[in-house]
């Protein structure tokens, strides 16, 4: 397997995949001098200036061909306006693997402008050049680019711990996705579908996605005494909770966690978190946790809460059985999951390590699927 070693055009149907040329420059500059763009693609200069897009179309684009890889201006098949850009390039001719690269200008978002990208490179590189495997890595809070690589056909493979460099310097991961030419050409579906419309809601309280805008809420509410005391494994800084709202959409495409806000469905205020974990995918078992700011604990919203995601899971996710752990001083917790459905289904001794390092029994509930009661 050998690398291209000349400059060549790609159709993509919907994009075309060409040499850059000068006259990009002014289209380049803008689209990498883009916020979102500098953020996830920390090898590049920022701010990005006139000088680097042109350096870049007379001399670094035409060195990577040179190398054996390839880098493309992402164009419009029919106007020709420069909607991205994109390569190929860790090229492994031992064992025949390639990465394909992408990022978008951001007035050609939410266009399928990458996914279509992905597909033409990977395509051209298995039928041409002979690849047998195709890597796709983003960083953990790109969820953007990791449905790209879903609708691509790529599956999630795994995390590349500390392979990334962030733009301070630091290490960082990435998220791995692989296809094969024997893949199946269609989308890979998300570990964990979408909520309908992108929230559930029973007209009292609504459930969405976490989001980093959601961090400073979710710590304060962490924060407390009552809900510290119950917080097994969760993050206990402010870095630690952005970090987890920053790759909850990640996790959840994943498939092995949902953590969502609780809102009051009137005025809208963060009231609380819920959170789905799908650790036990084969046993179809997942488990179930919340906590609720005070002033909005009392008024049944927890209970909807639970009863809320719980069917969802159920009804969407395939999950058979939703699993509830108490701690023995928590009566109030197991009111709640008595009011959204659960049953009591026994105790586990010693289960669930305590803050002072003493371990404590975990009360269980459980709810079943209908269809499998």
């Amino acid at each position: 397997m050998t690398g291209p070693r000349e400059p060549m055009t790609l159709d993509g149907g919907t994009v075309r995949l060409r040499p850059w040329r000068i006259r990009d420059a002014e289209q380049l500059q803008a689209a990498c001098d883009d916020p979102v763009t500098a953020h996830f693609m920390a090898q590049m200069p920022a701010p990005y200036t006139m000088a680097d897009a042109r350096w870049w179309i007379a001399e670094g684009s035409p060195a990577t061909w040179q190398q054996g890889e390839a880098t493309w201006a992402v164009v419009d098949p029919v106007t020709d306006e420069v909607l991205g850009g994109a390569g190929l390039d860790h090229l492994q001719e031992d064992r025949r693997q390639a990465e394909v690269g992408y990022w978008v200008a951001p007035w050609a978002r939410r266009r399928g402008v990458a996914t279509a990208v992905a597909r033409t490179i990977t395509d051209w590189a298995f039928g041409t050049l002979g690849v047998t495997r195709m890597e796709l890595l983003t960083v953990p809070s790109n969820a953007a680019s990791q449905r790209v690589a879903l609708a691509a056909g790529f599956t999630r493979e795994g995390v590349r711990r500390g392979a990334a460099t962030r733009r301070d310097g630091s290490p960082g991961d990435y998220a791995v996705f692989v296809r094969l030419p024997s893949d199946p050409p269609g989308p890979v579906p998300p570990g964990l579908p979408d909520f309908p419309g992108g929230e559930l809601t029973d007209g009292q309280v609504r459930l969405r996605r976490i989001t980093p805008a959601d961090a400073e809420d979710y710590f304060t509410l962490a924060e407390l005494p009552e809900v510290a005391r119950s917080n097994v494994g969760g993050p206990t800084t402010l870095d630690g909770v952005r970090e987890r709202c920053a790759r909850a959409e990640s996790d959840w495409l994943e498939g092995i966690r949902a953590t969502c806000v609780i809102l009051d469905a009137g005025s809208g205020a963060f009231a609380g978190e819920i959170g789905l974990y799908y650790q036990e995918r084969f046993l179809q078992q997942a488990v179930l946790g919340y906590a609720l700011r005070p002033e909005f604990r009392g008024q049944g919203m927890a209970t909807r809460a639970a009863r809320l995601l719980s069917d969802w899971a159920m009804e969407q996710a395939g999950v058979v059985r939703v699993v509830a752990g108490t701690f023995p001083y928590n009566e109030a917790s197991r009111r709640v999951l008595g009011r959204a459905g659960f049953e009591l289904e026994g105790t586990l001794k010693a289960r669930l390590p305590a803050n002072d390092g003493t371990r404590t029994d975990d009360i269980q509930f459980v709810r079943i699927a209908e269809k499998h009661r």
